[in-house]
């Protein structure tokens, strides 16, 4: 199907600019993030924090330009498990609860891209046929 790489590529571009921008704005307001990891009970706020930003800013940047996809899905997976297990865990009565949280729904997003791939509108993509373009053009 001549279709099959746009709902990939929007999922990467929805999940990567997201990603980025909550990653951006941790950065910019680390006192705020690391109090609010002590209230969480969170340990090493002062070393979790700006982590948790920066692997949100840059895995955010990678999945959305399609760079190294499926390894940037796997801190970003961990993060969100974290996430729920300590912010949300208190909300949870029922595992249909879950379903609720938009934590749940980046995870199976993130999943989704993690077994996909980014798709052929992605950086992967083009570095991938890199050698495949140089053996074309040098046979030719």
């Amino acid at each position: 199907m001549k279709c099959q790489w746009v709902p990939v590529a929007l999922t990467r571009i929805t999940i990567g600019i997201t990603f980025a921008q909550t990653g951006w704005g941790k950065l910019h307001n680390l006192d705020q993030v690391i109090e609010f990891f002590k209230s969480l009970g969170i340990p090493s706020p002062e070393i979790q924090a700006p982590f948790v930003a920066g692997v949100e800013f840059g895995c955010g940047l990678m999945i959305f330009f399609g760079l190294a996809t499926r390894l940037a899905c796997i801190p970003l997976i961990s993060t969100m498990v974290v996430a729920i297990y300590t912010a949300k865990m208190q909300d949870l009565n029922s595992w249909t609860d879950m379903f609720g949280f938009i934590e749940y729904l980046y995870i199976v997003m993130l999943l989704f891209l993690f077994t996909s791939g980014p798709g052929w509108f992605s950086l992967d993509h083009l570095i991938s046929n890199v050698p495949n373009r140089w053996k074309k053009t040098k046979s030719v």
